[in-house]
């Protein structure tokens, strides 16, 4: 027989089911600016009928339910989203990064503009021609000195700034290696507190919150993989979240376990030092050559924000160096060293002016020579051109193509032209094929559309992220509308169980104070 007192607390564990219900509203409303923060609810779970069967079972017409509970209190979340918002980051930073070098690239060559290098180039060759129409004229002279030594600056500025930017992107990848294994230290010490929470049943909502921000902010430095979570034991809920372990993931899937449970490997690079005496070597002293986990390299380069910036700054290949500010710095160099080298040519094969203190005599070299042999001779030939100080003294300029002919420009003329001498014909000269002019602008052509397509990526990824997110908010964020309209359902509810109490209190009084006092 069910007891007298039966809906009493049928009626109390409504009201409490309710009050846990609410209680979770305002936590929901507290934190909904909170980042990371994703709403919870109450399970309402049906408490064991009675009686329950057995050989004893009380004989009445059927079970009698006895109420609610609250089972758990667990977040609303969606775990593939999450997988996609993280691979759709991974995309956003690593274009963003490509795309923001290029630019920086973009300014510093500033093509095409008055001030650019090929501007500058093309006052020189004019400068030329105006010597060859008056090949005495000092003034003329004058003028392509000035030109020359504004074509050497140009390449020195260039070369220099591009050197200062690709400094700047290696100062970026040991703050990315640093920050890599500030937040797996942090997964890793989550995933610890976790393992020894919810053995004893319980969900640490909190603690699964403040792991997938780290995890998402992670995604943004390397692209990664989530494994599916293992068991932390004991009294685990099944909804539990588990123990989380996490792979740097590379091309074709390849993966390296970046974060095993409460364990992490620390990233570094190398070559490099250790800037901050962690015992990690981040700061990059070169082209980089590997990526390791606690000391082993691993065997390719994961994507993100840390390929952007390693692309940026330089890496090798077999015994190859590519990158984006290595490629152009080469390409310079190269250009400086074929430009040069063959105005020094064309030079040498011209006469000087004669003048009453100097015989006319076979030019010697316009710019520097320079000293570098082998395969990298042209290394470095962009930052270190120089007019000769020979061409300080203006009658040195070997214009004339016959010995003692002031009048004679000729040499003029065919300095100018080397503007458009098809260096593929030339040989020992690292520009393999084309003029000067052309490759120049290839260079500046190959740069203008990878940073097209930079920004067209970027911008295409960050709307595939964003949409992403948008899914993944309108599942896990704080609706402030909604939450109030749980409020108010919740409230109802609570005030209900609550009447039910008053008019189960009624009936008892009348049971206890009411019976048995007839005829009095």
């Amino acid at each position: 027989m069910v007891s007298t007192f039966h809906g009493l607390e049928t009626a109390r564990r409504g009201m409490m089911t309710q009050q846990s219900a609410l209680y979770t509203t305002g936590h929901n409303i507290a934190n909904a600016s909170t980042p990371g923060y994703t709403r919870q609810r109450v399970n309402f779970t049906q408490t064991n009928p009675y009686p329950s069967p057995g050989l004893n079972t009380a004989k009445i017409p059927g079970q009698v339910g006895t109420g609610v509970e609250a089972g758990t209190i667990q977040r609303v979340r969606e775990s593939f989203l999450d997988v996609q918002f993280r691979g759709e980051q991974t995309k956003t930073s690593y274009w963003d990064t490509r795309a923001n070098a290029l630019g920086k690239m973009e300014e510093i060559l500033n093509e095409p503009s008055k001030t650019g290098l090929a501007n500058t180039l093309n006052q020189f060759w004019q400068s030329l021609q105006d010597l060859a129409a008056n090949p005495e004229d000092q003034g003329a002279r004058s003028v392509v000195r000035q030109r020359g030594v504004m074509v050497a600056n140009t390449f020195n500025y260039l070369s220099n700034s591009l050197t200062a930017i690709k400094d700047d992107f290696g100062k970026q990848i040991s703050v990315t290696v640093k920050a890599v294994n500030s937040l797996s230290d942090q997964i890793s010490k989550i995933n610890k507190q976790i393992s020894e929470i919810e053995p004893v049943g319980y969900l640490p909502n909190d603690l699964y919150d403040e792991r997938d921000r780290l995890i998402d902010e992670l995604s943004k430095y390397v692209e990664i993989k989530v494994h599916p979570p293992k068991s932390s034991g004991g009294d685990s809920l099944p909804v539990a979240e588990g123990i989380l372990d996490i792979s740097i993931v590379g091309p074709n899937g390849a993966e390296e376990k970046l974060i095993e449970g409460s364990k992490f490997k620390e990233i570094s690079v190398d070559p490099a030092t250790d800037s901050d005496n962690d015992g990690v070597n981040d700061q990059l002293t070169g082209p980089l050559t590997s990526i390791q986990l606690s000391g082993q390299a691993i065997s390719f380069m994961p994507s993100g924000e840390m390929k952007g910036l390693i692309e940026s700054y330089g890496y090798m290949d077999g015994s190859v160096e590519k990158g984006i500010y290595s490629k152009m710095l080469d390409d310079l160099d190269k250009m400086a060293y074929s430009f040069a080298n063959q105005f020094n040519n064309v030079h040498n094969q011209g006469y000087t002016l004669k003048t009453s203190t100097e015989d006319s005599v076979q030019g010697g070299d316009f710019f520097v020579p320079f000293t570098g042999t082998g395969a990298n001779a042209h290394k470095g030939a962009a930052a270190t051109i120089s007019v000769s100080s020979n061409i300080e003294n203006l009658s040195h300029i070997a214009v004339s193509t016959v010995e003692g002919e002031s009048g004679n420009g000729y040499n003029a003329t065919n300095l100018a032209n080397v503007k458009n001498a098809d260096f593929g014909k030339l040989a020992g000269f690292p520009i393999t094929a084309g003029s000067i002019q052309s490759f120049y602008e290839s260079l500046i052509g190959s740069m203008g559309v990878d940073s097209q397509e930079a920004i067209r990526m970027a911008d295409n990824s960050s709307v595939l992220k964003d949409s992403v997110d948008n899914r993944r908010q309108s599942v896990s964020a704080v609706s402030l509308d909604e939450e109030m309209t749980n409020m108010i359902k919740f409230q109802h509810a609570y005030n209900g169980s609550a009447r039910m109490i008053t008019v189960l209190d009624e009936m008892l009084d009348r049971i206890i104070n009411g019976l048995g006092t007839g005829g009095r």
